[in-house]
């Protein structure tokens, strides 16, 4: 029996969604119905569900980073990664990006005719699993549909966030331009004074708690603006996201590891001691390394 968890901070928009799953799809099984990002993350990765619905906009952590560190978190080795739909507020200009990549989200509020469709994707992918787990043992059919999956989630973070598309991406067709790129960051040192970072000398952007860390090759800044509103205006051909709170300057790394895990390590030029993860939903960035 196929299995879901629903993410959305609206109780009776929860419910409507949960009512119109059982009449367009009488097996699946919700596990559960959470109401923000934190409790979604905690939720998924203990019940491991097939198909998970995540409202875009949430309190705390928002349906794009609870995404992103379920995709970094999971147990790869041990389940299938889930088939990903955003639930989203979203106008029909804005949804037709989605349309034009195939990518699945539900309107809210929710439209039955759209949400069958949506359905009818979820069973074929999900079809597709079980034939590539039914397969003769080999570790290519799994590697193949782990990378479909992860690239399927890439592409809906991009269409989602409306933002500039990650390194690799196409452009969305419906999403609007991104802001003019940045020239300057302005930021604060540790002992309080504002400074202009020439974009150019930064080589990492890393989130941590309220602030953003700015690397240069030789000094460290202090920012405020959360990530989300910092990416549109880089340029994703500069600057790689290679975790959900970590961007780099392409020509800035020196150095790609692979643990015994087989997660990759990244070193800077002129930050040696610096040692960045890089997230599974974005190991596909160095594969040819």
């Amino acid at each position: 029996m196929p299995t879901a968890l629903i993410a959305e901070d609206e109780p009776l928009l929860a419910q409507a969604l949960k009512a119109e799953l059982a009449q367009a799809w009488p097996a699946l099984q919700v596990l559960a119905t959470v109401g923000d990002g934190a409790s979604a993350v905690r939720e998924a990765l203990a019940r491991r569900p097939d198909v998970l619905f995540f409202d875009i906009r949430m309190p705390g952590q928002d349906g794009l980073a609870a995404a992103a560190e379920v995709a970094d978190r999971w147990p790869h080795d041990e389940a299938p990664m889930p088939q990903l739909v955003f639930v989203t507020a979203y106008d029909e200009y804005a949804a037709r990006a989605f349309d034009a990549q195939a990518l699945d989200y539900v309107l809210k509020p929710v439209q039955p005719e759209r949400l069958r469709r949506s359905v009818a994707r979820l069973q074929q992918a999900l079809a597709a699993s079980a034939a590539d787990e039914a397969a003769p043992a080999s570790q290519a059919p799994a590697a193949d549909a782990l990378e479909h999956t992860l690239a399927q989630w890439r592409q809906l973070l991009a269409a989602a966030g409306g933002a500039l598309p990650a390194a690799g991406l196409p452009a969305l067709p419906g999403v609007a331009p991104a802001a003019a790129p940045l020239k300057f960051i302005t930021a604060s040192d540790a002992a309080g004074t504002v400074r202009m970072v020439p974009i150019d000398e930064v080589v990492c952007f890393e989130a941590a708690d309220k602030y953003i860390r700015v690397l240069t090759a030789t000094q460290e800044h202090l920012i405020r603006t959360p990530l989300k509103q910092l990416l549109p205006q880089l340029d994703p051909q500069v600057f790689w996201q290679v975790h959900r709170a970590v961007v780099v300057r392409a020509s800035a790394i020196d150095q790609v590891q692979r643990d015994e895990a087989g997660k990759l390590h990244l070193r800077l030029r002129g930050r040696p001691g610096e040692d960045i993860v890089v997230s599974r939903l974005y190991a596909h960035l160095f594969r040819a390394m």
